[in-house]
């Protein structure tokens, strides 16, 4: 008689067991980062988004990444190979110009696999605290070693910031 109890908390427990299952594993990765990055030494801005490894994926993988133009136009596309050894992943986008602060840009990522096939897809959108004004409009260094460029900086020790760059109104 006692051995029906047990038999019965036993199924139970295993039952709960089950309930407690990850939920996520259809999604190999997820998102765990995204920042505008402001150089302004080489006067450039960029868009940052990671990526933490959440589940198993195919050897080869990749990532197809479609960031909103801020200048108009033609969204930008990158193609990064995911290795299997990357418990991270971070997409980095061409230099971009025209940033507004506090306006929301698309971000759409498909995680794919050798032929192709999507494997996920993540919708985001990136906001930036910062204002593209904060930008020089030419790089302010040089080279490898951070040499002074000479446009920004004459020889006669004048100093020009001028922004170059215009973009379309907000």
């Amino acid at each position: 008689m006692k051995a029906i109890p047990i038999a019965v908390t036993v199924l139970l427990a295993l039952s709960w067991l089950t309930g407690c299952q990850r939920e996520d594993l259809d999604e190999p990765l997820k998102l765990s980062g995204k920042v505008f990055i402001f150089n302004y030494r080489v006067a450039q801005a960029t868009y940052v988004v990671t990526l933490a490894r959440n589940g198993p994926l195919p050897d080869p993988s990749f990532v197809e990444t479609t960031f909103e133009n801020p200048a108009g136009g033609a969204p930008l596309v990158t193609r990064t190979k995911i290795f299997p050894f990357w418990e991270k992943v971070s997409l980095e986008s061409p230099p971009v110009h025209c940033v507004i602060k506090d306006r929301p840009y698309a971000v759409s990522i498909r995680i794919l696999d050798a032929s192709d096939k999507v494997l996920q897809t993540i919708e985001t959108t990136l906001t930036s605290s910062l204002d593209q004004t904060v930008m020089p409009g030419k790089a302010l260094v040089v080279g490898p070693v951070y040499t002074p460029n000479p446009e920004v900086y004459g020889a006669d020790g004048t100093v020009d910031y001028a922004k170059g760059q215009t973009c379309p109104a907000a």
